[in-house]
């Protein structure tokens, strides 16, 4: 049942606005145009068109091989279907990092082709030039900080981030640098919940967590972990919803016996 009439369309603003009535944030993933329309008329606040694509649609290792046309494909479909959610779309590895005109073009591109409504970078410190130049052009930007996945090499490992004092330290100073720079929303990605809930509590915008704990302003998931149909990916921050790895399976069976 669709709630579109009772909802007004998610902006930048009416996100800063819920995180200042304690209201929670609902994301989640999306890729294409028939998932993103029941999202959407789910009442889902954002969808993410996350470089996770490479993942769950290509099934790559890791999300560095999908291409900035890709994610303009994935947009596109995914705009199509929306009439009130966020849509926030990934830059992916190689668009932007270490040069800001790079960041910008690639911004233009994926806000001009797809019709996206912002987008998401990974990285603190040493993506703010980036930011700032991306922002000159309207475009706003989602932060992400913690595990970032396009770092995958250099952590070599997908375990929780900033354990230790020194990494936490430098992800808060990272958090404020991306708040003053002006990033609408920041991702957090498994990072302890203690220090996602300070964080939270220190910046005025909204915080997402995903593996962070629930001390944070809303939470993002990848709609195939959600829903079970990735059945291979099970975290302990994980929370399934439904299990369609095995209905889709009974599904199919059961057409391939008629």
């Amino acid at each position: 049942m669709s709630v579109h009439k009772n909802l007004k369309k998610v902006t930048t603003h009416s996100l800063f606005e819920m995180k200042s009535a304690g209201k929670k944030i609902s994301m989640l993933t999306g890729y294409d145009f028939s998932m993103a329309r029941i999202i959407d008329e789910a009442g889902m606040d954002i969808i993410l068109v996350g470089d996770s694509a490479s993942n769950v649609m290509a099934g790559h290792e890791t999300t560095l091989p999908i291409t900035l046309d890709q994610m303009i494909y994935h947009a596109s479909s995914v705009v199509r279907a929306v009439k009130r959610a966020l849509v926030v779309v990934d830059l992916p590895f190689g668009s932007y990092q270490g040069n800001s005109k790079e960041a910008l073009s690639s911004s233009i591109r994926i806000m001009k082709e797809s019709g996206g409504h912002a987008v998401k970078m990974e990285g603190g410190h040493e993506i703010i030039e980036s930011i700032q130049r991306i922002l000159t052009a309207g475009i706003p930007v989602m932060g992400h900080l913690g595990l970032t996945p396009q770092s995958i090499y250099k952590f070599g490992t997908y375990l929780v981030r900033a354990k230790e004092k020194d990494e936490a330290d430098r992800l808060i100073e990272d958090a404020i640098a991306l708040e003053k720079a002006g990033c609408f929303a920041i991702v957090l990605e498994k990072i302890p919940a203690d220090l996602a809930t300070k964080v939270a509590k220190m910046l005025t915008i909204p915080i997402i967590g995903i593996g962070a704990g629930n001390g944070v302003d809303g939470q993002v998931l990848v709609i195939h972990d959600m829903l079970g149909i990735n059945n291979e990916f099970s975290p302990r921050f994980l929370r399934k919803y439904n299990n369609l790895y095995e209905q889709m399976m009974v599904s199919f069976q059961n057409y391939i016996s008629l």
